[in-house]
């Protein structure tokens, strides 16, 4: 049912709201947010937008012109359980104040533009997304870089290296690397707090799948969500985050997002469903490859194609890329194959119904800004549709297995951030097309990340290298 300002102002008023909290998304997928007193919210407010510095929002504006307007919309109406006074929350689209034209940089408006481009070529006019993202929760965190010392410590007490921790008692219900997939407690530590999890999750709209622990030793966990509409799921996404961070501060642990923060152990994906569906039916579903449609193949083609681009948008991190590399259940290698989670595209087999035909990219990770990287999914998937792109020979095999000469002839994802940027910069004539990614997006999101990450990562010694360097 969609929600009117006037539908807004009566929930609010119904759950007894003190104050609203405006929250926006900045390019790199960080919520933004700032709050007011109930009594200044109106109908009025959903049409004239509310004034801030965009300038100091990271690669937005400049200082010059920095005034901007948030609007909200209606639809994401709900209530914050974060904020103790019970508090409105709305998720906002930002625009510019004079020309009233929607801001380029907002990557909400990049999600919506993309829909519309693929409701526009008349090939589907639903695109459907669910993400599995991974995430770590750790029971102590302290890094620091300075000219004079850099460090990163991590701890869990889940964790196998705390087996001779005097813990007053020591019980020994350690995971081993690598074991911590679906054991129940004692190893097991932390269902109460994922069940905490889900069930905020589910007071602000998230229906929760499945609730689990990962594969990693020291706390790596999953909460799946339910599929939905692309622009409703990249809000979800960022309810997911917030919610997931939130409840782990309350009970005294911390979580992270970060595709690898600990070595010799599996890092964090997110595995990311799609499917596009027309006047209500299934367009994947066909009689080709693994019961697939040839639309749904040329799909694929598109993002194998443009999978080394991609990754500069949903693999976003340096830190990306010591999680995509081989030996650690990484998809590293562009293939695509019905069941085999060593491909980069996978084809779930779990049911027979046209409904449940999906295609699952495997490469992205939870650092990636949602609605940029189903926005720039979507795109790549239209272009291989469009272009009647093969995806050549499914690889229904180990791809971990083989050997460095086996695997000569299939293209590898991109080895570094500055790898995918190099192959964005290349290759992103899919992402304009429609105005979905105007070229100052691109162009600014690739300075930023060289000059922000990049060339501040490259300048500082590591750790790593005192121990191969410092006697020499």
């Amino acid at each position: 049912m969609t929600k009117t300002p006037k539908d807004v102002i009566e929930f609010a008023q119904a759950n007894g709201c003190e104050f609203v909290d405006y929250k926006f998304c900045d390019l790199f997928g960080q919520w933004q947010h700032f709050g007011m007193p109930i009594s200044e919210l109106s109908e009025d407010i959903f049409e004239e937008g509310l004034g801030f510095d965009g300038s100091s929002i990271r690669g937005w504006q400049t200082i010059n012109a920095s005034d901007m307007i948030l609007i909200a919309d209606p639809e994401t109406a709900a209530i914050d359980p974060f904020i103790e006074a019970p508090t409105l929350s709305l998720i906002c689209d930002v625009f510019d104040p004079i020309t009233r034209e929607p801001y380029s940089r907002d990557p909400r408006l990049i999600l919506r533009k993309a829909l519309n481009y693929m409701q526009g070529t008349g090939i589907a006019d639903t695109a459907f997304f669910g993400p599995e993202p991974e995430f770590f929760i750790f029971d102590d965190i302290r890094f620091n870089v300075e000219p004079q010392a850099t460090f990163a410590m991590i701890d869990s007490e889940e964790a196998w290296w705390n087996n001779g921790a005097d813990e007053m008692p020591n019980l020994g219900h350690k995971i081993k690397p690598k074991s911590g997939y679906f054991p129940v407690s004692p190893l097991d530590t932390l269902t109460d707090l994922r069940n905490e999890m889900a069930l905020e999750m589910q007071r602000v709209g998230i229906i929760v799948e499945a609730v689990h622990h990962e594969v990693a030793s020291s706390g790596q966990c999953e909460i799946d969500m339910r599929f939905q509409e692309a622009l409703r799921m990249a809000d979800q996404y960022l309810w997911f985050k917030y919610i997931i961070k939130n409840v782990a501060k309350r009970n005294g642990k911390t979580v992270t997002f970060m595709p690898k923060p600990l070595a010799g152990d599996n890092g964090s994906g997110m595995h990311v469903h799609q499917s596009l569906w027309k006047g209500g039916e299934p367009l994947f579903a066909g009689d080709g490859y693994a019961g697939m449609s040839e639309l749904a193949l040329h799909y694929i083609g598109g993002i194998k194609k443009h999978a080394r681009a991609l990754a500069a948008i949903t693999n976003p991190t340096i830190n990306s890329y010591k999680r995509l590399v081989p030996g650690f259940e990484a998809p590293v290698s562009i293939a695509h194959s019905s069941r085999n989670r060593s491909a980069s595209i996978r084809i779930p087999m779990y049911s027979p119904s046209p409904k449940a035909k999906r295609i699952e990219t495997r490469f992205p990770d939870p650092t990636c800004n949602g609605y940029l990287a189903f926005a720039a999914l979507l795109m790549a998937g239209l272009d291989g549709i469009e272009n009647k792109i093969d995806p050549g020979e499914p690889m229904d095999k180990d791809l971990y297995a083989l050997s460095p000469e086996e695997l000569k002839d299939i293209p590898q994802m991109p080895g570094s951030l500055e790898e995918a940027l190099d192959a964005l910069e290349a290759d992103h004539e899919f992402l304009l097309k429609g105005d979905v990614f105007t070229p100052d997006v691109i162009e600014g999101w690739v300075a930023w990340k060289r000059e922000n990450e990049i060339d501040r990562a490259r300048l500082l010694p590591h750790p790593v290298e005192f121990e191969l360097y410092y006697d020499i």
